[in-house]
């Protein structure tokens, strides 16, 4: 990943890549650094697909008009990928023979001309949590281009795919969903309005009796994007805990649980707000407290730590569900 900061800061890390991949441009990180519109921030972002050398490619999302509008400054090939397949832009890019990765009736699909090849049904990939999670399924669509166009064997893409879990192990602090006996966790790195919209549609369609949200704002980011954190998060939940950060980023706790409290409030009155600024506090209060059938999503700064508290918890559930006697031991 070529973070904003540090392109602005230093540049890239590296003269030329075979790969540059733009996946979406969002109205992220505005107001610091000169940086003030979404069209600035592509401009910052275009330095990756610039930096592919002529005869590497380029993939760009063809959903996201600053991304697409890219390909007009890079030497390299231009590789697409749409959620939608018929989008005229894939369209007229295979028309000319171009190299392309669209969502298709269910599946992953690689379109190069005429020809088309499905990768794999999403709902077979874990990391799509059944097709529920849609922002994983395109982030599915680069991840197959790059490794095309880098001659990994399509049978060994379909593999990596299926054997690739959201888990702590190998995407820790990225749609961590933990089953507990009574409800479920979901731990997320979520601390955008972008991030949260997107994990918002998959939050709509899991099935619970009660959702909790776990949210916290982040200090360098305008007052409107931490109100609309707190706004959004009024649409996804049915309670909510305002917690705190741990690297307050030139604020103070109160003005960002302030500023999401009000950012609540002008889209939900009624709404259940507890403020607990300590993370560790705010998680041990939402699962001892966690009601029947309920889903509680936290959007964690300090991943390892809250992925280490929840499975404390889930260690201490599972000792107490399976303690046994020597009266259970078979063969004694």
């Amino acid at each position: 990943e070529s973070a904003r900061g540090g392109l602005l800061r230093a540049g890239l890390a590296f003269d030329h890549c075979d790969v540059g991949i733009v996946t979406n441009v969002a109205a992220d990180h505005l107001g610091l650094k000169g940086i003030h519109t979404v069209e600035q921030m592509a401009r910052v972002k275009g330095v990756v697909p610039e930096s592919v050398f002529p005869g590497g490619y380029a993939i760009l999302n063809a959903d996201d008009d600053l991304v697409y509008a890219m390909r007009r400054n890079v030497d390299a090939n231009v590789a697409l990928f749409s959620m939608d397949e018929n989008n005229p832009r894939i369209k007229r890019h295979s028309r000319n023979g171009g190299l392309s990765a669209i969502y298709e009736s269910g599946y992953i699909t690689i379109v190069k001309g005429e020809w088309k090849y499905r990768i794999n049904k999403a709902v077979n990939i874990p990391l799509t949590f059944g097709g529920m999670a849609t922002f994983m399924i395109q982030n599915v669509l680069p991840a197959v281009l790059a490794g095309y166009v880098q001659g990994l064997r399509l049978e060994d893409m379909r593999s990596s795919l299926e054997t690739f879990i959201p888990s702590p192990a190998q995407t820790p602090g990225r749609m961590n969903l933990f089953n507990f006996s009574h409800f479920d966790v979901l731990v997320d790195y979520a601390h955008n309005p972008a991030g949260l919209r997107a994990l918002q549609k998959f939050v709509d369609n899991v099935e619970a009796e009660y959702k909790v949200g776990i949210i916290a704002g982040v200090g360098d980011r305008r007052d409107d994007d931490t109100r609309e954190i707190g706004a959004i998060a009024s649409e996804m939940f049915d309670e909510i805990i305002i917690r705190q950060d741990k690297n307050l980023r030139g604020r103070t706790d109160t003005e960002l649980i302030d500023l999401m409290e009000e950012g609540i409030r002008e889209h939900n009155k009624e709404i259940k707000i507890t403020k607990i600024p300590n993370e560790t506090e705010a998680i041990t209060h939402a699962i001892k407290n966690a009601k029947e059938g309920s889903l509680i999503t936290m959007c964690s700064d300090v991943v390892p730590d809250a992925l280490d508290l929840v499975m404390k918890f889930k260690e201490e559930e599972a000792n107490k569900l399976y303690e046994f006697s020597k009266a259970d031991i078979p063969n004694i």
